[in-house]
């Protein structure tokens, strides 16, 4: 029997939430999430409570920079999904991810999904493609135009951390198409909401 997991936008009296599921370490290398959010000469200066304090500061001036996802009431998965005007790392011009149109950048219309967690008991579950469907419905009841993704295409390992940005298969299963591919294995996917 399949569990249904249900996804809900972090705000800030989910924090609690958000720091349980990140657990003491902030997820991958103590990221806190703050990878594409900080230029990265500033967030190299930054140890991991500096990040989980940016992190939590965010989502208390909202709006919600992604959705938390639960089976019951335990927090089980997390999608970063907002405007692509959030994450100057991930429009950087050095990036597989950066936009095709450099106005996309700043255009509050273009969003992106850009990372995915869950602790390792619970990947391999399916819950990544849950959460990149209540992505999409996230981001055009927001007002998205256009959601875009920077997945990987394999790994060695189907539990691997470097799937935080997403897998191939998740974003096609969804419904985005490959836009661009500046590095083997990376594609830019889009889909028009």
């Amino acid at each position: 029997m399949l569990v249904e997991l249900k996804a809900v936008p972090l705000t800030a009296d989910r924090w609690g939430d958000f720091e349980t599921l990140f657990g003491p370490s902030g997820a991958c290398y103590g990221c806190w999430c703050t990878h594409f959010r900080i230029p990265t000469p500033e967030r190299k200066t930054m140890d991991g409570d500096a990040k989980k304090e940016f992190m939590q500061a965010r989502v208390a001036a909202g709006p919600p920079p992604g959705l938390l996802g639960y089976i019951g009431e335990r927090p089980v998965a997390w999608a970063q999904v907002c405007p692509r005007s959030e994450l100057p790392m991930w429009n950087s011009p050095k990036t597989v991810s950066r936009p095709l149109d450099p106005a996309d950048a700043e255009d509050s219309s273009v969003w992106a999904v850009s990372c995915f967690f869950m602790n390792s008991r619970d990947r391999g579950k399916g819950y990544s493609h849950r959460m990149l469907s209540e992505a999409v419905n996230f981001a055009k009841a927001s007002g998205a135009h256009v959601l875009e993704g920077c997945p990987i295409e394999r790994t060695k390992q189907s539990k691997s951390v470097g799937l935080y940005v997403g897998s191939l298969r998740i974003f096609e299963a969804a419904g985005f198409s490959e836009v661009a591919k500046r590095k083997d294995g990376r594609p830019l996917m889009r889909l028009v909401l």
